[in-house]
C-alpha cells in the first residue's frame, strides 16, 4: 500500500501533529548530520523526505527530493526553484556514487520491492556516503493506527531492519528511536512532545517509540581474483638505487703502513 502525496502534504504541513512529527524527526536527523557538516555535499531524500531536507538547502551543493511514482510528486520547496523529482523506486535519476547523504522517510515500508530499493540506495551512495532510514516501529503505537502515515505499509523491528540493510550490502553504523508521544492531536501531548522525546530516549529506548532510525554506510569489498596482484617490495629492493658507501680501511691501518715504510 502506497501513500498519496496529497495526504502526506496535508499531514506534515497542515496538521498540528504532523508539524510536531516533522520537527522531532528533523531534530533527530540534524543530530546525525549537522547542516554545517554537509557543506558542498550532494543530499537526496526518497519517499516523502522533503519536510526534513530544508536545513540542507543552503549549505549543500545539491538537494534532491525523490518521490516514487505510485505516491505522486509535489513541487518543493514552496516559493523557490523546484528540487523534487518523480521516479521509479528501483531506478533513480542519479549517477552511481553521486550522493553523500541520503534520507529515506515513508519509502521503505511501502515499497513493493524493499531489497531492490535498498540496492538502489547503495548504488547512488558515494565513498564515505551515509543513508538515514526511518521506518515505523512494529512495537510502537504509531504502527497500530492508520490515522497517521506511520500506520501504512509494513512496520519493522530493529532486527528486521538491520537484516534488510545487511542483505543489501549496507553497514549499520548506529541507530536511535523517535516519537515517544502517542499519535494524538491533544494539546497536552503536542506541547510536551520534546520532553517525552528526551525522557523516552533515555529510559524506554525503542520499546514504545513510533519510529526506528538507522544510519547506514556502503560496504565495499576489497578486490579479489586471479587478476588481482599485490606487489610487496623486498627489503633489498627498497635500498636499490642508493649508492653504497665506499669501504673504509680499518682504524690504525695507515699508521702501521707508515711505520713499516719508514724502517725500510
Amino acid at each position: 500500500m502506497h501513500h498519496d502525496v496529497i495526504d502526506l502534504r496535508r499531514f506534515y504541513y497542515q496538521r498540528a501533529l504532523g508539524r510536531v512529527v516533522q520537527r522531532i524527526l528533523r531534530d533527530r536527523m540534524t543530530s546525525f548530520w549537522a547542516p554545517a557538516g554537509v557543506t558542498g555535499m550532494t543530499v537526496a531524500g526518497y519517499g516523502f523526505a522533503a519536510p526534513l531536507l530544508r536545513p540542507y538547502l543552503a549549505p549543500a551543493r545539491r538537494v534532491t527530493a525523490l518521490m516514487p511514482g505510485p505516491q505522486g510528486v509535489m513541487a518543493w520547496p514552496t516559493g523557490a526553484p523546484n528540487h523534487s523529482v518523480l521516479c521509479d523506486e528501483n531506478a533513480w535519476p542519479l549517477d552511481t556514487g553521486s550522493v553523500d547523504r541520503l534520507v529515506m522517510l515513508h519509502g521503505l515500508e511501502t515499497s513493493d520491492h524493499p531489497a531492490a530499493l535498498l540496492a538502489e540506495a547503495r548504488r547512488v551512495l558515494g565513498p564515505g556516503g551515509r543513508a538515514l532510514v526511518m521506518v515505523p516501529n512494529r512495537a510502537g503505537l504509531w504502527a497500530q493506527t492508520d490515522a497517521t502515515p506511520f500506520g501504512f505499509g509494513r512496520s519493522y523491528t530493529r532486527g528486521q531492519l538491520d537484516a534488510q540493510a545487511r542483505g543489501a550490502g549496507l553497514v549499520i553504523e548506529r541507530g536511535v528511536a523517535a516519537l515517544y508521544i502517542p499519535p494524538s492531536n491533544r494539546r497536552f501531548w503536542l506541547k510536551s512532545a520534546q520532553m517525552w522525546e528526551r525522557t523516552g530516549s533515555r529510559i524506554a529506548q525503542a520499546l514504545v517509540a513510533g519510529v526506528l532510525i538507522v544510519e547506514l554506510s556502503k560496504q565495499v569489498h576489497a578486490p579479489t581474483g586471479p587478476e588481482t596482484r599485490i606487489t610487496v617490495p623486498g627489503p633489498l629492493d627498497v635500498l636499490e638505487g642508493i649508492v653504497r658507501p665506499a669501504a673504509q680501511p680499518p682504524v690504525g691501518a695507515g699508521r702501521r703502513r707508515g711505520r713499516a715504510g719508514g724502517g725500510a
